[in-house]
């Protein structure tokens, strides 16, 4: 099945401890896209300006990924974002955003896009969210990502975009900051008991909680799952590994249009979630999820079944 998502398309400077680099191509929507790629078909729709090239175009087109609705927008600069990371790579510094053609960004959708089963509404404003979940109203699964400015300055926006998906994901810190909650399962069972009693409405029935280096967790009304970060000697940039999750977790989802929202599986979806997640931050920006293959996702995924396995005496 096919999914939409429709986020930022970006270039990023970005200096760790491990290195540096200029104008790398990133975002949101380019991160979850290339990660979804494996799974099922991902059309884009984001805008560039002049200085977005075939180089970066040709990195999504090889991975299959449907680049007719992005938008070109002549004599515009492409949204750029530059951060510094120190040891500790959970946290980040902002040194400069020029938003560029993201300012102005009004989300515009072919018919193909509009067709899709599956819809990821990446960190956009929350008013472009709901625009564009009302153009998908059959879309059979939905999820949304968010962050702490929308939460502190649109909130009621933010609310009623939340209302209409079915799957939250954002990371530790602002969900409590959403919930005002001191934990994140508290936090995310506060979210669940939002959804609205009546089957013709809508509001999430699954909670996705990124939790950097320590992993994720994953809240429904019948069950708490989590898995640990798959365990790296060498990280090098975790720009994107967010997003490169959702894309993971809500293509797996795209890819079994015919099972249920089962418990079985999401945590499936957040297994190979997980193994995207950890060979994102390997390299720098899209640099190693470009040339991962499908044997390597499996064999990574055998190793993580190993590790989070026991047995024994109850």
């Amino acid at each position: 099945m096919a999914i939409t998502v429709v986020g930022s398309i970006a270039f990023d400077s970005v200096k760790t401890p491990f290195g540096e680099r200029e104008r790398m191509l990133g975002g949101a929507a380019v991160h979850f896209a290339l990660a979804a790629s494996f799974f099922a078909e991902v059309r884009v729709v984001g805008p560039v300006g002049d200085d977005f090239g075939e180089r970066e175009l040709e990195v999504l087109r090889k991975r299959g990924v449907d680049i007719s609705d992005i938008e070109h927008i002549e004599r515009g600069k492409t949204f750029f974002w530059r951060g510094e990371y120190g040891w500790d790579l959970n946290s980040r510094e902002t040194l400069e955003t020029q938003l560029g053609v993201f300012e102005g960004f009004d989300p515009k959708l072919s018919a193909r896009s509009r067709s899709s089963d599956v819809l990821f509404l990446a960190n956009i404003q929350p008013q472009l969210q709901r625009r564009v979940r009302e153009q998908l109203p059959q879309a059979r699964f939905v999820a949304l990502d968010s962050m702490n400015l929308w939460i502190e300055q649109q909130r009621e926006s933010l609310m009623s975009a939340i209302a209409s998906v079915d799957c939250l994901v954002l990371n530790d810190a602002e969900l409590r900051q959403l919930t005002g909650r001191p934990n994140i399962v508290s936090a995310a069972r506060e979210v669940l008991a939002w959804r609205a009693p009546s089957p013709e409405l809508r509001g999430p029935s699954v909670v996705v909680v990124k939790q950097g280096e320590y992993g994720a967790a994953l809240v429904t009304n019948e069950s708490f799952f989590a898995l640990p970060a798959y365990p790296l000697e060498n990280v090098i940039d975790p720009t994107g590994a967010g997003d490169t999750f959702a894309g993971a977790f809500v293509g797996y989802i795209a890819a079994h249009p015919h099972e249920e929202l089962s418990d079985e599986l999401l945590r499936r979806a957040m297994a190979h979630a997980t193994v995207l997640a950890s060979f994102n931050v390997e390299e720098f920006g899209t640099e190693r999820v470009e040339r991962l293959t499908g044997e390597e996702i499996v064999a990574r995924m055998q190793e993580l079944r190993a590790i989070t396995q026991f047995s024994g005496d109850t």
